[in-house]
């Protein structure tokens, strides 16, 4: 992947690189609106370093995102800004949302109180509605750029071959992530996983042309 630029390595420290607020000031806004009236730390405004007795073991424990170690937000957003609908905000919520996942729901104080050692890029500390709405957030955009991407698919915009295409690039894209989270597909892997996915969009067009035609018939 890296003839596409996609390098763990892009990720890294750069004295140019610009502020956050520059970089992704939507998320950060509504982080802030969404935690006014909040009593916790509120997002985006540094919290006292925890000491190490008083940071879970399960968070002690984490390793997802070992690979961005030394990683900037701004660099990290950039990318995801570059390739995604999400933010770098978004995605590493979503991702521990995922993770930190129980049967009574989601445990968002823990994250949104761990963030820091949770994420490397992400240095501030955040309130459970907070982290609740990067969460929102980022379901929203999924919904939305599914839809997008299956009207396109259905609607006979693309071509078969085009449409492989995009599956390909957005495959490559989805891979890349899963992998700096520590996801480790082997070759045969991959491999399956893209073949199912052709064969459902192969089965999506071919349904959308059928419904077409007996629409035109009618």
């Amino acid at each position: 992947m890296d003839e596409d630029g996609l390098d763990a390595s892009r990720f890294a420290a750069d004295d140019e690189s610009p502020s956050r607020a520059d970089t992704d000031p939507e998320s950060d806004a509504s982080a802030d609106d969404a935690d006014a009236d909040g009593d916790g730390p509120m997002p985006n405004v540094p919290d006292p370093d925890p000491q190490k007795n008083d940071v879970p073991e399960d968070v002690q424990k984490y390793a997802r995102f070992t690979k961005m170690d030394g990683a900037q937000y701004d660099r990290v957003n950039e990318f995801l800004r570059d390739r995604t609908y999400v933010t770098a905000r978004e995605w590493a919520i979503a991702r521990l949302c995922s993770d930190f996942r129980t049967e009574t729901g989601v445990e968002m104080t823990k994250i949104g109180e761990n963030l820091p050692e949770l994420v490397p890029f992400m240095t501030d500390t955040y309130t459970p509605q907070a982290v609740n709405q990067a969460r929102a957030s980022f379901e929203e955009k999924v919904r939305k750029a599914g839809a997008t991407f299956l009207y396109g698919a259905m609607c006979d915009f693309f071509t078969a071959e085009e449409l492989d295409d995009v599956m390909y690039e957005s495959t490559e894209v989805a891979k890349f992530l899963l992998e700096v989270e520590g996801v480790d597909l082997s070759v045969e892997e991959e491999l399956e996983a893209e073949e199912r996915i052709s064969s459902v969009m192969r089965e999506v067009r071919e349904a959308s042309e059928e419904l077409r035609e007996r629409e035109d018939e009618e």
